[in-house]
């Protein structure tokens, strides 16, 4: 009966792995059903690879659509997998229509794996797990997962390095990125005893290619790796999916084939791009094959062409694409190319992955036409009829950019900032107001124009076009502090007169008015005088206060014809370089920044000379700052500015220079000295703490000239000055009469400016330095002068305690609240000596710690030997 169950229990077991062996590698991928009427409807597709003998077959699945509910899907192809032993490709497909917007998680869970994978711990029962992240947002858009054009099972060989490439094609566009992850089983969950493949060298997942290297396998057998493939669209989340697949490894005599470098490129649209691919295999004989898959064979049309060629030795093939519009798009498309050889019983493997940007060509000819104060932009429409606008961009000044081989869009460094949108791409031209503020006459402003796509990809650019205003208004040009005076200030100003006045329609006699304001945005014009005529276009303000105040500059031109008297125009507001400082020890900051029209591309700065008098020139500024250091505290420095700038326009003067006030500033020693670097050492025996510092005099300061110490004997209470050190030298001191040692301290260094170091160094000490309340476990009350009474070892810092003495039938025989107990050994409660035995205690023990009285429970036995 034994024997028979033996052989029951043998076949039943057998019959459980068989079926169990089962799962090698899957995924699931769905595309958006676009002819839906709700807009929520998906087809999934669920791949698998199995154990093409096992009985487990699956002829249809149960996917769970991650909103509560799931669906049957139907398998509807099985073939067997070419160059792979006994696997069998299956393919189940399915429609699912969601209910609304959200995120859903898709996945799907086998019973079991295949046994005998070396990196999964028991894979024959572990379950085998794929899931897929779906998201609906009408802010995104509507979106396909991407489709793995590679096999999820390879082969290898022990020591030779393994690549492999998923081959993601996002025919959205979207943006693609890879991570490894560990294998998932049951729920979902991490499987327990994971590990990566064991490597020579590295195992590594290029996270912008897909390329896993695993460099190189160490033992044979069967490996599985997941792959999490991310898509993403305007920086956000809306596919993933995670790809389990599967490595065998077995040991080999042959060297793979060798593909030769190829480099990432772009093309632009409508030229052919074509490149040769080369192959070549070291072992004489071998006959070498090379494929290619990609997006841009996936195309229904402009599809790339490659034709899978073989050849002993060595072989080679072109590639050959001309993309149309309808295939530019920000992402590069990823063509793997892969070249394997005949090798037994192994067929080895190189690839080469490479990124191919398909380029949409610069919206052409753009011109550029002054109108008033605005500027009007006109182009030719893009060539790629599925931009969706067109963006705008300007600087001042001519650049010369010439775009690089794949550079799209107008790169920052040239200085173009974008400055609107143009929607649609039949919409040619636009109008530049500067966002109604109008454009200022004498500056040089050039343009460039792209097409932009639904991806938010650009265009080459277009050619620069550069114009200014016309120049039918003056142009103010100088506001220069000739003299600086409470009283008797002057500032010399200039302009540059119009020279495009339509003198048929404009009759004269022309008239420019001065206005003033104390202040830099001229808040407060008033008139101060005018001039007749337009060649005269300078003149000095005077008898003004220019120590105290910045002084702004407008100049209006009339028409001053008897009768038909009108304002023409107004220069912009300009403002005089007005010198301030901002003291500190040993420095002087000096801030100007003169609101002007131009741009003001160099500050020379002048320091006065004690000796001669003169203003010296002693560095120059590239902004409207300028630190001056090495200075003495309390001297007074002496400083003016120049500024060195222009429009860029032609016609106008350049450069254009223009001085500040003189103005003087008294560096201030206002910056504190570090914080000294403070040790607190207890004397528990004493109740004392010595406190030990750095003297910042030796490291970050010169004039530390005292310190001050603060104490607190808690942690979180205020801080308390105790002491003052006035020698700097001394760095050292003794806090006596304490209750306990706990506390904290604070040691401030003090600079011959009263600058006191901050409150930051804060140190702390409690009493566990120190012996604490510790009760002996044995005494002897036998009248003989030693040992005659209970009490404490040494010890510090208690305030009291809640002492109880028991004896073995738990009566107190004993209680006291003194920490120095002093027990003779007498019941407390009827003054009859204890008989000699263990007695228990039990003792509350109240500490004077950091954070205030605080309460020790201890406990233990005592011995009574008479």
């Amino acid at each position: 009966m034994k024997k028979i169950f033996s052989i029951f229990f043998l076949v039943c077991t057998i019959t459980v792995n068989v079926f169990a062996t089962h799962m090698r590698a899957g995924e699931i991928t769905y595309k958006h059903i676009k002819t839906d009427s709700t807009g929520l409807a998906y087809e999934f597709t669920i791949t698998t690879y199995t154990y093409t003998l096992s009985p487990a077959d699956r002829p249809q699945y149960k996917l769970s659509m991650g909103d509560g509910h799931s669906m049957i899907v139907p398998r509807i192809s099985k073939t067997a997998v070419p160059n792979a032993d006994e696997v069998s490709l299956n393919i189940y497909i399915g429609e699912y229509t969601y209910n609304g917007l959200g995120t859903y998680i898709v996945s799907l869970e086998d019973s079991n794996r295949n046994g005998g994978v070396n990196n999964i711990p028991n894979s024959v029962n572990t379950p085998f797990f794929i899931q897929t992240i779906l998201v609906i947002n009408p802010f995104l858009g509507a979106a396909s997962s991407p489709e793995l054009l590679n096999p999820p099972i390879d082969n290898g060989c022990v020591n030779v390095p393994f690549y492999h490439n998923p081959g993601a094609y996002d025919a959205d566009g979207d943006s693609l990125s890879y991570k490894l992850i560990k294998c998932k089983g049951d729920a979902g969950l991490d499987i327990a005893g994971y590990t990566f493949p064991t490597a020579s060298h590295f195992f590594t997942l290029n996270t912008f290619t897909g390329e896993l290297v695993w460099d190189s396998p160490v033992q044979q057998g069967e490996y599985n790796v997941a792959i999490l493939i991310q898509a993403w669209r305007y920086g956000q989340l809306i596919c993933s999916i995670t790809r389990d697949m599967q490595i065998t490894i077995t040991t080999c005599k042959d060297i793979p084939p060798i593909i030769d470098p190829i480099s990432d490129t772009c093309v632009l649209e409508g030229t052919l791009l074509k490149f040769n691919v080369h192959a070549h295999d070291t072992d004489v004989g071998d006959i070498v094959s090379l494929t290619a898959s990609g997006g841009p064979f996936m195309l229904s049309s402009n599809a790339a062409t490659f034709a899978t060629v073989s050849h002993a030795d060595s072989v080679t093939s072109t590639f050959s694409w001309q993309p149309a519009c309808e295939q530019v798009q920000k992402q590069p498309y990823l063509i793997t190319f892969r070249a394997s050889d005949n090798a037994s019983p192994v067929n080895l493997v190189d690839i080469k992955s490479v990124m191919i940007t398909v380029v949409a060509p610069a919206p052409p000819n753009l011109a550029a036409t002054p109108i008033g104060n605005n500027i009007h932009l006109i182009w030719n429409k893009s060539p790629c009829l599925n931009a969706i606008g067109y963006k705008i961009y300007r600087r001042n000044g001519f650049f010369g950019y010439v775009h690089g081989h794949c550079e799209t869009g107008v790169p920052a460094y040239t200085g173009y900032v974008e400055i609107a949108t143009v929607s649609g791409v039949n919409d040619t031209n636009y109008t530049d107001t500067n966002n109604g503020n109008g454009l200022v006459h004498g500056r040089d402003y050039c343009y460039m124009v792209t097409a932009y796509f639904n991806d938010l990809g650009e265009s080459y650019a277009s050619n620069e076009a550069c114009t200014s205003l016309i120049k039918d208004v003056p142009i103010i040009t100088n506001v220069s502090v000739n003299n600086t005076d409470a009283t008797n200030g002057s500032i010399y100003i200039a302009w540059s007169r119009p020279t495009e006045i339509d003198t048929t329609k404009i009759l004269g006699p022309f008239k420019y008015l001065i206005y003033h304001s104390n202040d830099f945005n001229g808040a407060h014009f008033v008139l101060k005088d005018s001039l007749n005529g337009l060649n005269d276009t300078t003149y000095v303000d005077t008898l003004i206060n220019t120590i105290d105040t910045p002084w702004s500059y407008r100049i209006d031109l009339w028409n001053n014809t008897p009768g038909d008297r009108y304002l023409i125009g107004s220069t912009e507001k300009a403002s005089s370089i007005f010198l301030t400082f901002t003291p500190t020890d040993n420095q002087l900051t000096l801030n100007f920044a003169p609101v002007v029209p131009w741009v003001n591309d160099t500050f020379v700065v002048y320091r006065k000379n004690p000796v001669t008098l003169n203003f010296d020139s002693i560095g120059f500024s590239l902004t409207t700052q300028y630190i001056d250091k090495n200075l003495a505290n309390k001297y007074s420095y002496c400083y003016k500015v120049k500024s060195i700038g222009g429009y860029f326009a032609p016609g106008i003067i350049y450069p254009i220079i223009n001085f500040s006030q003189k103005a003087c500033g008294i560096p201030i020693d206002n910056v504190p000295p570090c914080d000294p670097n403070l040790a607190v050492i207890p004397n528990c025996d004493k109740v004392e703490n010595e406190l030990i510092w750095t003297d910042p005099n030796h490291s970050c300061a010169n004039d530390v000239i005292f310190y001050k110490i603060y104490y607190s004997p808690t942690e979180n209470g205020d801080f308390v000055l105790i002491d003052t050190i006035n020698n700097p030298n001394d760095t050292t001191f003794i806090h006596k009469n304490l209750n306990s040692i706990a506390g904290c301290y604070i040691v401030t260094a003090v600079d011959s400016f009263l600058n006191e170091s901050s409150l930051n160094n804060k140190v702390c000490l409690d009493i566990d330095s120190c012996s604490l309340y510790v009760l002996p476990n044995v005494f002897t009350p036998n009248g003989d002068g030693s040992n005659d009474e209970f009490i404490p070892f040494p010890y510090h810092f208690v305030q009291k305690i809640d002492l109880k003495i028991f004896n073995r039938w738990g009566k107190i025989v004993y209680t006291t609240e003194n920490p120095d107990i002093n027990w003779n050994g007498k019941d407390k409660f009827n003054g009859m000596e204890c008989s000699d035995g263990v007695y228990f205690y039990i003792c509350d023990v109240y500490e004077i710690r950091l954070n205030g009285i605080k309460k020790r429970a201890i406990h233990g036995y005592i011995h009574i030997l008479r």
